[in-house]
């Protein structure tokens, strides 16, 4: 089979579908496995993806990045498990079922009934994971698909249980009341884990209120607050002993206390003025000093510290509810011990230090106390029990006021409606000081976007007192970026215990039973749970261990003998997730096979959130249960966001679907977008960004096009044999050296999972490889005898392009497919079924010449040099000129240039070089001093050193730079970056220079001169109406046009030229039967061009 010859052009998104027909078709994956069977194990270990909904482009990104690093490891020989994993139980699942429902409360999902609505979570699921599967195999990503794993399964479900039942023996499950982030339409509680992702920008409708100290008439505390709502379970107020505070009296006789820094104090300033965290429509926050002044001034009479108001006692707004009145708190505890009310425990008290030694009560916002709601705050919880104060609980599931709250009691707490009531209310009792919108980032549920309350509940806990383990292990792993670790660091040193309980329906069944007597029991496994059973096992058998099926089992205590059953909450989703090392790997089944592949070599996730969330829970449950790291690698990415670098959404109408994006754009085009991206920094993705990316793909698949056309017309047989090293061309030698240092970088780059470094250097080759070798050896191509030479030309790059297709075929496996099945359709040498069965290169060391690339990298900077300067000077690239004066501060390398200077000549479009050994000789250097280095440098001095600067030989000066010298002056240390060095242009020179190299070009343009590039201007014309007559590059044609004068002339002195660079064999005035015409328009120079293929 010889090789096809392919266009320019080519449909990106249709070859990617050819090619996945062509996987299908010959089982290429299959082969990978049986190839690589008994190989060396590498074992990557999937985090599973929320299987919930189609797949987005910031999914595709770390998909990429998993499916280049396995494909590198397999061209290695490496053996790998390839299995996926679908995320499936929690509430991210049960809100799209919701959504679906139409229903609006978790009430509702009970009225419905839970085994039906548990069912719906699992179509879904399942639904989801064949979407998402049919979309990663459009992406590339090559996994056995058949054996994904599902955290919904019964093999993850009874792995947490025996993790549990660990942990339940070494004492670290418990129960505990906390005041915890609570969804009310979800009615279920968040972790610290889980608000962090939800934050977001919002307003509250913020109140300043006076607290009436008692025994003090007309004196009160000024308190502030976000949520007028939890006025009305306020227990005490702290305050800053060490703080100054002030007591101003206004107008109206009534007398405040609040911190004397807060009075002037400019609140969220910064915000306001650089619009960030703001709201648009929301006024600049007035000072406390404004506000007083607004309401008749104020005057201030006495200063005190804060130790003074410590013990004074006060009244609330709310002190008339039954809450703030009943003993024992509210609502009443029938164990609680302490007898009194919320009343009795008003009294100021010292804040004191949060866990991390910060002071609780701070200066700036507020003012200078903070009320204290026990119920409704974890701080304000743990100061209050610090103090044996009661507790008010004044919300239900549903984040509404129960009975016992006045006109709030039903009302939720969360509607802009109640809380304007409340304020109305406080303003109509004469407790409103002052009220205002307020903007801040404040908990979201990060599913519903619903905003979060704070409620007290009971929770199910792991107690996280072995956190040293944990941190132990974090330091056995390679962090990528290296930051990573420290963050894991700082997230592990101010966590507090694994809160794992939800009260909701779809997710793992905590395996916890409870008795009558207060104790309770956890489950192990399914076979401890048949053997306990006394109640519902018959029910229970078949199912999976979900609700409602679960719940009808009862058990006997295997001590009391008591009979309990199991709590209704189902598990936190992320032990879901970070057993999976355990789970999928056998590791309570079959632990000789678990042995072989854990730990696992590499995980990549992106990196928001997941410190939290499944990195976290992946080391807490392998440093219990092995006291190990559970991977050796971790490679974190940033976020996607549009090109602009704001968050993509559905609402904001910039999200961009995987499909949309895979069949616009093209998955090549994706991935190379997504390899290119420096992980630690968010990806900014759009359209744009990709037509950036297929440029490079179209230039790459560009010189692969040349190469077949030419091959294919020359029946061109690959062989090794053309590539003797005696034999090659400077040019041959020099591209095979960059390949060949190309491919250790490449190595290096993948092992270090650096592939972005690789890819920007592949792209710095792809330039050289285009815009250097190939151009410059056109005509070795073209012409016509087929001998030694052209030989080596086609061996050469066929040896570039097959190397290439191989180490970029991680990255772009469905074009470097359909390129190598084409390339080496004739080489014997080489595997014909797939590139990805292909090994991965390794530099041949005989091919490199670095002292070669360094030559042809200061030739390759003179002829940039000599491009800029015809930028300079507004000359373009086709018109010839005569000479270009060189200096280079390198002299050793002048006999390169000269044994090179054809290629100077043909890059620049010159006739002659002339190589200066003095840089005097080739223009007239000045100097000038660096204002903006110097005012940073020397300050007043500056002026003295300007003086001193503007003495100086510029020619010593000048001398010294192209020296290499690192400074031109001791005495006041002065560098070159506190000088601008210029060079004087004449009328007829135009120079450029670098640290390396001056160029000095001769713009005078004579008749000879002009006429050669008029006719270079008349071929790139020509040249173009070739490609879009869709003219083969081998096909002969016939010209003509009725040119003008001067393009007669100029043609008469270079006809030769004209007809071999346009393969023209005739040129006649009236061409008839022409097959493709245009007008040929150069400044005031227009005539038609009629152009037919020759018989």
């Amino acid at each position: 089979m010889s090789i096809k010859k392919e266009q320019p052009k080519i449909n990106f998104v249709q070859n990617e579908h050819d090619v996945l027909s062509y996987w299908s078709k010959h089982q290429v994956f299959q082969k990978l496995i049986e190839k690589n069977s008994n190989g060396p194990k590498w074992s990557f270990l999937d985090g599973p993806i929320t299987a919930n909904n189609p797949m987005g482009v910031h999914h595709a990104w770390g998909r990429s990045l998993k499916d280049l690093y396995q494909r590198y490891k397999a061209m290695n020989g490496f053996n790998l498990r390839y299995q996926n994993g679908f995320d499936c139980q929690g509430l991210w699942v049960e809100v799209e079922v919701e959504k679906e429902l139409g229903i609006k409360s978790k009430k509702e999902v009970e009225e419905l009934g839970i085994e039906k609505f548990v069912q719906l979570c699992k179509d879904r699921v399942t639904k989801f994971a064949k979407v998402q599967t049919e979309q990663s195999i459009r992406l590339g990503y090559w996994m056995d698909w058949d054996n994904s794993y599902f955290t919904m399964s019964e093999e993850n479900n009874y792995a947490i249980w025996s993790f549990l039942k660990k942990l339940f023996n070494e004492g670290k499950i418990y129960k505990g009341s906390d005041v915890v982030p609570w969804s009310g339409r979800s009615g279920t509680s968040y972790s610290q884990m889980e608000i962090i992702e939800g934050r977001k920008l919002t307003v509250h409708k913020a109140v300043f209120v006076k607290f009436p100290l008692l025994n003090k008439k007309n004196e009160c505390l000024l308190v502030w607050t976000t949520t007028p709502w939890t006025l009305s379970s306020n227990i005490a107020v702290a305050v800053n002993s060490k703080l100054k505070y002030l007591k101003i009296k206004t107008s109206d006789g009534q007398i405040y206390y609040l911190a004397k820094e807060n009075l002037k104090y400019q609140r969220l300033e910064k915000d306001f003025s650089e619009k960030k965290n703001w709201v648009d429509g929301i006024p600049k926050l007035k000072t406390l000093d404004q506000i007083f002044k607004e309401r008749g001034g104020y005057e201030i009479i006495d200063e005190i510290d804060g130790s003074q108001l410590v013990g004074e006692k006060y009244s609330s707004p709310f002190d008339y509810l039954e809450a703030q009145q009943t003993k024992g708190g509210f609502p009443l505890d029938p164990q609680a011990i302490n007898n009194k009310s919320a009343i009795d425990c008003h009294l100021v008290v010292d804040g004191g230090k949060d866990s991390e030694g910060n002071d609780m009560v701070v200066e700036g916002e507020g003012t200078g106390f903070v009320h204290l709601a026990s119920g409704c705050g974890s701080i304000d919880n743990k100061l209050c029990k610090q103090f044996d104060f009661v507790s008010i609980s004044p919300i239900d599931n549903q984040a509404n006021f129960i009975e016992g709250f006045d006109y709030m009691s039903g009302k939720s707490v969360i509607d802009k409606e109640v809380i304007q009531q409340i304020v109305n209310d406080l303003k109509e009792r004469k407790f409103l000081v002052y009220a205002e919108d307020y903007p801040h980032i404040y908990p979201h549920c990060w599913r519903s976007g619903e905003e979060l309350v704070f409620k007290q509940v009971d929770e199910w806990y792991i107690n996280m007192d072995w956190r040293n383990q944990i941190k132990k292990i974090v330091d056995d792993i390679n962090w990528i970026p290296s930051w990573g670790q420290d963050r894991e660091h700082d997230w592990l040193d101010n966590m507090g215990d694994w809160m794992i309980s939800k009260k909701r329906f779809w997710g793992l069944a905590l395996p916890i039973w409870t008795f009558e007597d207060g104790s309770f029991y956890v489950v192990g496994s399914k076979k401890e749970l048949e053997e306990l059973a006394v109640e519902g096992w018959d029910q229970f058998k078949g199912k999976t261990p979900h609700r409602p099926w679960i719940d009808e089992v009862k058990i006997k205590h295997p001590k009391t003998g008591l009979i309990g059953s199991r709590i209704p909450d189902v598990g936190n989703p992320w032990l879901d997730a970070g057993i999976v090392p355990f789970s999928t790997m056998g590791y309570f089944s079959d632990k000789d096979y678990w042995k072989e592949w854990f730990p696992a070599d590499f995980i990549t996730e992106c990196f928001p959130g997941q410190f939290r969330n499944w990195f976290y829970s992946l080391l807490a449950m392998s440093a219990f249960l092995e006291n190990k790291a559970p991977f050796k690698t971790l490679l974190g990415h940033a976020l996607v966001k549009d090109e602009k670098g704001d968050e993509m959404h559905k609402s904001a109408g910039n999200a961009i679907w995987f499909d949309d994006a895979a069949e616009e754009m093209g998955v090549d085009v994706m991935r190379w977008l997504y390899a290119r991206q420096p992980v630690e920094n968010n990806l900014l993705f759009g359209y744009e960004k990709a037509d950036e990316v297929r440029k490079k793909l179209i230039g790459f698949w560009n010189v692969y096009s040349f190469y077949c056309t030419y091959a294919k017309l020359d029946n061109f047989q690959p062989s090794e044999k053309w590539l003797q090293k005696d034999k090659l061309s400077l040019l041959d030698e020099w591209i095979l050296s960059k390949l060949h240092l190309l491919i250790d970088e490449a190595k290096q780059d993948f092992e270090n999972f650096n592939v972005d470094k690789f890819l920007k250097k592949f792209e710095i080759f792809l330039d050289e490889l285009s815009n250097w070798y190939v151009r410059q050896n056109r005509r070795r191509f073209w012409k016509s005898e087929n001998d030694s030479d052209k030989m080596i030309a086609f061996q050469t790059l066929y040896h570039v392009l097959v190397h290439l297709v191989k180490i970029l075929s991680p990255i772009l496996p469905f074009v470097t497919e359909r390129m190598f099945l084409n390339l080496t359709s004739q080489d014997s040498e080489e595997n014909k079924t797939s590139v990805h069965l292909c090994s991965f290169p390794k530099s041949d060391k005989g091919l490199i010449n670095s002292h070669l690339v360094d030559k042809m990298e200061i030739l390759k900077t003179i002829i940039e040099n000599g491009r800029a300067v015809r930028k300079k000077a507004n000359i373009k690239i086709r018109q010839p000129l005569s000479s270009l004066k060189i200096f280079t501060r390198n002299q050793d390398i002048h006999s390169f240039i000269i044994e090179q200077k054809q290629l100077i000549l043909d890059e620049l479009n010159i006739k002659e070089i002339i190589l200066e050994k003095d840089v005097k000789n080739i223009g007239v250097f000045s100097i000038k001093p660096n204002f903006k280095s110097l005012s940073q440098k020397f300050g007043n001095k500056m002026q003295e050193i300007i003086k001193y600067i503007n003495g100086l030989d510029s020619s010593v000066v000048v001398q010294k730079y192209f020296d290499g010298d690192a400074s031109f002056e001791s005495e006041n240390q002065l560098s070159f970056e506190d000088i601008i060095i210029e060079i004087e242009n004449s009328d007829s020179d135009v120079a450029f220079f670098s640290r390396d190299n001056v160029v000095s070009l001769n713009i005078d343009i004579d008749e000879e001169l002009m006429h050669e590039g008029l006719v270079r201007d008349l071929i790139r014309h020509v040249q173009t109406m070739r490609k879009d007559a869709e003219l083969n590059v081998e096909d002969r044609i016939v010209i003509g046009s009725k040119f003008s004068k001067i393009f007669n002339n100029a043609l008469s002195k270079n006809k030769e030229y004209f007809m071999n660079e346009t393969l023209c064999l005739q040129i006649v005035e009236n061409l008839e039967n022409f097959s493709y015409n245009s007008l040929f328009s150069l400044e005031d120079e227009k005539f038609e061009i009629f152009i037919k293929k020759a018989d």
